[in-house]
């Protein structure tokens, strides 16, 4: 429903009534529509993180990899829904600083686990680029092309693939 609907849409007693629980159910096991939300988005988050690991650690050439990288981000990557949900949610966190905290520790979490892929896959880095510097880098375009192919769901995801490419080129070079 969250994503589906976004996070302003959606309230605990939609989830109840469409779960088919009472609204003091879906308390008992969250403290508020934050904390549900919070675990939607690590529910999806978890899904689509572990196909891009997929993706890019079968067997195979670099490109061949890559080419299947690319056509999980083509499938995902400005999902109108998903990216509605974390741009609501971000944006609602702000205001409350303990929130905003819990939402910069999981985007954290997230780079990390992008880092440690980029490693484990022994992706050639160009310096003075870090493992972790190319993992911010890639992932802001990928977030950046997200948003934009919400909007408009013709954009290619070309941009992110070939800023790989260009990355592992530099490298060798």
């Amino acid at each position: 429903m969250f994503r589906r609907d976004g996070y302003h849409a959606t309230s605990l007693d939609k989830v109840a009534e469409a779960a088919g629980y009472s609204k003091g159910a879906v308390y008992s096991n969250f403290r508020n529509k934050d904390e549900l939300c919070m675990a939607v988005l690590e529910e999806i988050r978890a899904t689509e993180f572990g196909a891009i690991a997929t993706s890019l650690s079968g067997q195979g050439s670099f490109e061949e990899r890559l080419n299947a990288f690319e056509e999980w981000a083509d499938k995902t990557i400005g999902d109108a829904g998903w990216t509605r949900l974390e741009v609501e949610f971000g944006i609602a966190a702000q205001h409350n600083p303990e929130l905003l905290a819990a939402v910069a520790g999981r985007a954290q979490s997230l780079r990390d686990a992008v880092t440690a892929l980029v490693e484990m896959q022994g992706f050639p880095i160009p310096p003075p680029l870090t493992a972790e510097t190319a993992a911010i880098a890639l992932w802001s375009i990928g977030v950046g092309l997200g948003v934009q192919r919400a909007v408009d769901p013709t954009l290619s995801i070309r941009p992110l693939t070939d800023a790989i490419r260009a990355f592992t080129q530099l490298a060798k070079a």
